[in-house]
């Protein structure tokens, strides 16, 4: 018997792909506007959702995004009409940010109008460890009755995680115990400091994140506080020495743009950079802000590019190096 599953972010179809690789009975019949991989899964199928905001500059999505928080909206709307003529056995959302897809009371009051009423799977990860991430992956394996292929999959993405962090482990020795300082940008205007599993990701590769660290510090075996508006005198205060750009949402092009358009307008920019040794933009759309298996792509890269390993880093991963 099929499984009609629907996704409500990107993450959820990176998940979803890995087990319709593998599994013909496994159908996505609907996605959001935002589910762009895997490509010959997603490529045709409706689309359920859309965004209220509509982007020109980080500066002006920052304003868009709190005129309607303010005015009590939601930022995205659900074609709850073409829900129903889906009729998916499974839905997956999530409850961690409410920016950056549909909320989770949203998806529960539309699945409540459907007959028969779906299967909602929310995804919640706070970290890339095996309690978060990797759950995510068995819940929505539990949902297809697929445990057994859950842990397969999780077996292989552990087997890379344990890798990447032995090498950095091996440098950061050889360093004597050093972690490099990095200022990660999540958002340039105003700037956001990443959150969430991202300073675990840092700290796993051989950093600190300057603001906003793991909530245990160098043990690293929790993330951190959701990502929060930084005052640029208080990230230079902090002499970082790597410095990454990728902003939520934005593919690399547009977040060249936007850096860009920091050289021109940032009178903090050129103080913040004295101490930088590093400067990277990275595909903020596909890497480190989605909390799905490519996350251990992004640990690769962030291991190569800390400990100068080029090894590691994943073939095609899209970043580029700014030369300082």
């Amino acid at each position: 018997m099929s499984i009609k599953v629907v996704s409500l972010l990107p993450s959820a179809a990176e998940i979803i792909g890995l087990f319709i690789a593998q599994n013909n009975h496994i159908k996505l019949v609907g996605r959001s506007h935002e589910d762009d991989h895997p490509h010959e899964i997603v490529k045709g199928v409706p689309i359920l959702t859309a965004a209220k905001t509509k982007f020109t500059t980080t500066e002006d999505i920052d304003r868009q995004v709190t005129q309607l928080l303010s005015e009590g909206n939601g930022l995205y709307d659900l074609n709850v009409e073409l829900l129903k003529e889906l009729k998916p056995d499974v839905v997956v959302t999530q409850d961690l940010c409410h920016v950056c897809s549909i909320d989770l009371t949203t998806v529960q009051r539309a699945a409540k109008e459907l007959d028969p009423i779906p299967t909602v799977v929310t995804l919640n990860p706070l970290s890339i460890d095996v309690m978060d991430v990797i759950s995510s992956i068995t819940d929505v394996g539990t949902a297809f009755n697929l445990v057994t292929q859950s842990r397969d999959i999780i077996t292989k993405l552990t087997s890379r995680i344990t890798y990447a962090r032995n090498l950095a482990n091996t440098a950061l020795s050889r360093r004597n115990g050093y972690y490099h300082k990095v200022a990660f940008f999540e958002w340039t205007a105003p700037i956001y400091a990443g959150g969430h599993w991202t300073p675990q990701v840092i700290r796993w590769c051989g950093g600190a994140q300057v603001i906003n660290d793991c909530k245990d510090g160098q043990t690293a075996q929790i993330g951190a506080a959701p990502s929060f508006r930084v005052p640029p005198e208080n990230l230079i205060k902090e002499k970082p020495e790597i410095v990454i750009i990728c902003p939520c949402g934005l593919d690399l092009d547009t977040t060249r743009k936007e850096y860009e358009n920091v050289l021109k307008t940032s009178e903090w920019w050129p103080e913040l950079m004295k101490n930088v040794k590093k400067l990277a933009l990275v595909d903020g759309n596909q890497m480190f802000n989605r909390p799905g298996p490519r996350l251990v792509d992004a640990l690769e890269w962030l291991t190569g590019y800390i400990n100068n390993d080029e090894e590691i880093i994943p073939k095609d991963f899209p970043w580029e190096d700014i030369k300082i």
